[in-house]
């Protein structure tokens, strides 16, 4: 005998209807996909931040790019 917990009730698995049953399965499933989609979330937040920080090694000086602008004196406002 197969004994679940809902809510703080034990039940006994092999009196549930058929259906009981089928909507056990389906929320079993859903904490399983849940479980799935954090691990991949941990991934994908990983990789976002390795990501960045490959990023910031590649930006020239201290993180800034220049602009045109920065770059050409006749740009500068001289009045």
């Amino acid at each position: 005998m197969t004994e679940i917990t809902i809510d703080g009730v034990e039940y006994d698995l092999e009196s549930l209807s058929e259906n009981a049953k089928g909507q056990l399965a389906s929320l079993q499933a859903c904490d399983n996909k849940i479980r799935q989609l954090q691990t991949e979330l941990a991934m994908v937040q990983t990789a976002k931040t390795a990501y960045g920080m490959a990023l910031k090694g590649e930006l020239p000086g201290n993180g800034t790019v220049p602009t045109l602008e920065s770059n050409n004196p006749e740009s500068e406002d001289t009045h």
